[in-house]
């Protein structure tokens, strides 16, 4: 599946995925067609959209229009924080579906663990994902902002590993802790805002490393998330942009340049999102 240079990587129920995509996270519905067709006559082949974002139809608009074979775009979409309970999920899921006019999905993800919501209890909701997985309508199932806590109780409660854990990392927040525990239990981590959502575009030590390279900052960070082993998925309307993020195959950053973006983590204090063990946020 993979094109124009971008890694597929193997996740651990047998599927693979492209380690680059691109994400429609705040991108307007009537902007979204636009945007991803943009992003896969440059080449991107994986989709990352959510049933919050409320731009699914144009997702799946902008791949039927763009004459491609279905098989050949990975997208991803994510269970809304409204829809926990094992029959609202389910109906959820249908809805995607519809929107997407899709008959599967690559991978579909729980959005939040809300810990605090539900009694908690993330685990029937995990439990429903794997049903899509097993009757074939989502090809591989994951996590979005688990902790480790949460991935440990999936693990003790459930049978099925989720294939990712899509999470918050960028160079101030690295999220080694979650990050670690995807690389002890095979799951892939997925890294969302990962320029920290502009922060660090004018971060000096990325400047500098930029300029040495001759590259922009973006094109820096988003190669240093590929060689830690991350899937990364930028987001931009600009076309330039969308193009400019889609090269990062043709460089590399040796070790120290990848020590001097490491060694830029704030830890808890460079997160720039909610953290997943108190966020309840439900769309009305």
């Amino acid at each position: 599946m993979a094109q124009h240079n971008v890694p597929d990587i193997s996740l651990n129920d047998g599927n693979t995925i492209p380690q680059l995509g691109f994400g429609v996270f705040q991108i307007d519905p009537k902007d979204t067609a636009r945007a991803v067709g943009t992003a896969l006559e440059v080449g991107y082949r994986h989709i990352d959209t959510a049933q919050m974002y409320g731009n699914e139809a144009e997702v799946g608009q902008a791949i039927r229009a763009a004459g491609l074979d279905r098989r050949d775009v990975f997208v991803t979409s994510k269970l809304n924080n409204g829809f926990h309970r094992p029959e609202d999920a389910r109906k959820a899921f249908e809805q995607t579906l519809r929107e997407l006019r899709f008959d599967y999905i690559d991978l579909f993800l729980i959005h939040w663990p809300l810990p605090t919501r539900y009694d908690g209890d993330f685990v029937s909701t995990w439990r429903t994902l794997e049903e899509f997985q097993r009757d074939g309508r989502a090809k591989s199932i994951g996590v979005s902002n688990f902790q480790v806590a949460h991935l440990e109780r999936l693990a003790a409660e459930t049978e099925v590993t989720p294939a990712v854990n899509q999470v918050e990392a960028h160079p101030y927040f690295g999220n080694e802790e979650v990050r670690a525990y995807g690389r002890a239990h095979n799951i892939l981590t997925e890294a969302w805002a990962p320029i920290a959502q502009g922060k660090v575009l004018d971060d000096p030590t990325l400047v500098d490393l930029a300029e040495e390279l001759g590259r922009t900052v973006a094109q820096v960070v988003l190669r240093w998330h590929v060689q830690r082993g991350d899937i990364v998925f930028p987001k931009s309307t600009t076309p330039a942009r969308i193009q400019e993020n889609f090269q990062i195959f043709d460089f590399s950053l040796d070790d120290a340049a990848m020590e001097r973006i490491d060694s830029l983590n704030k830890g808890e204090a460079g997160r720039n999102g909610p953290n997943p063990d108190t966020f309840d946020y439900v769309p009305e």
